[in-house]
């Protein structure tokens, strides 16, 4: 192995590559120097550079890359073969590094590679909803891997290993603390922490992430003893120019702030009939010498709502705030805007405030950790569900303004914009609790890097990097994956109605849980019938917010999709949809089905033993279990309430309590 290039990230290439020959091969790789590149066969990393030889500058075509983007080719020299992995950042070569490892883990590597990726997003995050008690809202998979006890866990291997995790995925940043920011995190910013976050970034910077952190807006009243957070005041400002100065005092490459403001009781800058584009421009007023960001969340809405009215809709609420506001933040201010208008719930539609301001920069959000679809005791695989997110045409600029396009900024020239996900990983040995929730940590990284990839090829990379070439166990988990979203939305939310969870935690079935609640109302069943009116004609308006396209196919009964029916529309329980049924038939059906297919994820689990490592087997095995057992719940709870409401047998007859 031959390296040409001294960035952090290059060193840590050659570690990884290292590291992954070694187990792989059982033996070591030797590290020649061949400062002209005429050795043959063997791995070269080059990062360009102008100390390149001539030679060596010229082995890939250098024009066609981003900073972030690398080449992997087959080079024949001297009568020999090298494989080349080569870039014009060490991100770069890093990003190389970890895709010949996949080639050779999954046995994909060929005998005459040709590669060129660069990443389709710009900003590719994660974010952690990690409490310094060492808590995670809605964590599913143990504690923190940053805190514990209001401290920053000393023993760092793990946030090595996470930080190596996320960059064979493609991930750039990472916010490291909860949104909601409470007490202790608004320390975070302060030196009495900083050091510890530097240490943190340090390990980050290696990989190629960038480290953010959730701040409080509040801050300068509670850590800087002014009386206000105006955004306005230029005491607040000054306050805010100096913290950061501070901040890049201790890590000079720290990526920014992540912002959650008027939302759910979060300061923000309503207090003082200021703007959302007042409060973010403000911070990134302060941030800008820095090279630093604002990513401000848009997942703001009345949460102290009169059930009563019902001309308040909640899921009109993002475009409401945030779209009259188009082009008036400033350059280094990116929205971040939930794939839904809703809160990631197991079906709804996209967003229409995605591809809707072209003046303002914008980043998707999405939810790997499953809070709404079964919170990590139940299969639920996503990349389907963002796949459809990612490929929902917005009219945005006309025919083929896809998300992906909008979010990539191929749609708008967007100064920032990618993707970030709410994470699913804590200090649970196998980081996700259940084993198969993996390949969703998996699949968001491969689609944030290139939302064109395949599901199935996402799957198949997944299952074969876990599990290895065993044809069986690659059939059973491509079918369980592929099936277990539909499954899970079968047996639990009939026809794009959510919520019908327990208030709070949100986990199992509890149909009025928020029903009759200042958080929202969600579908409005009697005796009649059931469903949400968000129609321009005589509902919220809420249809009014999309593309004309769009707006029309959801207005309307008859070209409204079946699985959004009830989310646009409230109709009879006798309403014809367009598979033939009832929607009440439909209900008892598809939750009767989503049981049976529960069972045949179980089936084809216990195919597999022997197969598969005892640890893994059982612990998979207990979550299918699970699953099955919460399956039947939802099954009755649902069937039952909606029999009772209308009255109307199933027609097959089968037992409804």
């Amino acid at each position: 192995m031959a390296v040409h290039g001294a960035s952090d990230q290059v060193a840590t290439a050659v570690r990884e590559l290292a590291f992954g020959l070694a187990e792989m091969t059982g033996m070591a790789p030797e590290i020649t120097d061949d400062p002209d590149g005429m050795d043959t066969n063997m791995i070269r990393l080059v990062q360009f550079d102008e100390a390149l030889s001539l030679r060596l500058q010229e082995l890939v075509p250098r024009q066609a890359l981003n900073e972030e983007g690398y080449a992997i080719q087959t080079i024949a020299e001297n009568g020999g073969e090298s494989i080349v992995v080569a870039a014009k950042s060490g991100k770069g070569v890093l990003y190389g590094t970890f895709h010949l490892l996949r080639l050779l883990q999954t046995g994909d590597l060929g005998g005459n590679l040709n590669i060129l990726e660069n990443p389709r997003n710009g900003l590719r995050m994660m974010n952690h909803w990690d409490n310094m008690d060492g808590s995670i809202e809605r964590g599913y998979a143990g504690g923190s891997i940053f805190f514990k006890d209001n401290e920053f866990i000393r023993d760092r291997a793990r946030i090595r290993d996470y930080a190596r995790l996320m960059a064979s995925i493609g991930i750039n940043g990472a916010a490291i603390n909860n949104v909601n920011v409470h007490h202790t995190e608004t320390l975070l910013i302060t030196p009495r922490f900083l050091p510890d976050v530097a240490a943190v970034a340090e390990i980050f910077r290696g990989y190629g992430i960038a480290l953010f952190l959730s701040i409080n807006y509040a801050s300068p009243i509670q850590l800087g003893a002014l009386d206000t957070a105006d955004p306005l005041d230029p005491r607040v400002r000054a306050w805010w120019r100096e913290k950061a100065r501070e901040i890049y005092g201790f890590i000079p490459d720290f990526g920014g702030f992540v912002v959650k403001a008027d939302s759910e009781h979060r300061p923000g800058p309503f207090t003082y009939n200021r703007t959302h584009a007042d409060g973010s421009n403000m911070l990134a007023e302060a941030l800008e010498p820095y090279g630093g960001i604002v990513v401000w969340r848009c997942f703001v809405y009345n949460c102290l709502q009169d059930w009563r009215d019902r001309t308040t809709d909640r899921a009109r609420a993002a475009y409401d705030h945030f779209k009259p506001l188009d082009g008036q933040f400033k350059k280094n201010v990116v929205l971040q805007i939930k794939n839904g208008p809703m809160d990631f719930q197991v079906r709804e539609p996209v967003s229409p405030l995605l591809g809707a301001m072209p003046e303002t920069n914008q980043m998707a959000e999405f939810q790997i950790t499953q809070e709404y679809t079964g919170q990590q005791k139940h299969l639920v695989y996503l990349v389907p569900q963002w796949k459809e997110v990612l490929d929902f045409d917005t009219f945005a600029r006309g025919e083929g303004s896809e998300v992906k396009k909008v979010v990539a900024g191929e749609t708008h020239p967007y100064a920032y914009s990618g993707m970030a996900a709410v994470i699913n990983v804590g200090n649970d040995p196998n980081w996700t609790g259940h084993t198969l929730a993996q390949a969703n940590l998996y699949g968001f990284g491969r689609l944030a890097w290139n939302p064109d990839l395949p599901e199935e090829a996402i799957t198949a990379e997944w299952v074969r990097l876990t599990f290895g070439k065993d044809e069986t166990i690659f059939r059973a988990l491509r079918s369980m994956l592929a099936d277990s979203w539909h499954i899970y939305e079968s047996y639990t939310s009939p026809l794009g109605i959510g919520w019908m969870v327990n208030p709070g935690h949100h986990y199992g079935p509890n149909v009025d849980g928020y029903e009759y609640s200042v958080w929202g109302t969600y579908h409005y069943a009697d005796c009649q019938g059931m469903g949400v009116n968000r129609t321009l004609k005589n509902g919220t308006g809420f249809t009014s917010q999309y593309a004309k396209e769009n707006m029309e196919r959801y207005e309307s009964l008859e070209s409204c999709p079946d699985e959004l029916l009830l989310f646009f529309h409230h109709v009879p329980y006798t309403h014809m949809l367009h598979s033939g049924k009832t929607v009440i038939q439909h209900i008892y059906d598809s939750h009767f089905e989503g049981v049976e297919g529960v069972k045949a994820f179980i089936e084809l689990w216990r195919e597999l033993e022997g197969r598969i490592d005892a640890e893994r087997y059982e612990a998979v095995s207990e979550r299918l279990r699970i699953q099955l057992a919460h399956a039947k719940e939802w099954r009755d709870v649902v069937n039952s309430y909606f029999y009772r409401k209308s009255g109307i047998e199933d027609q097959y007859g089968r037992r409804i309590y």
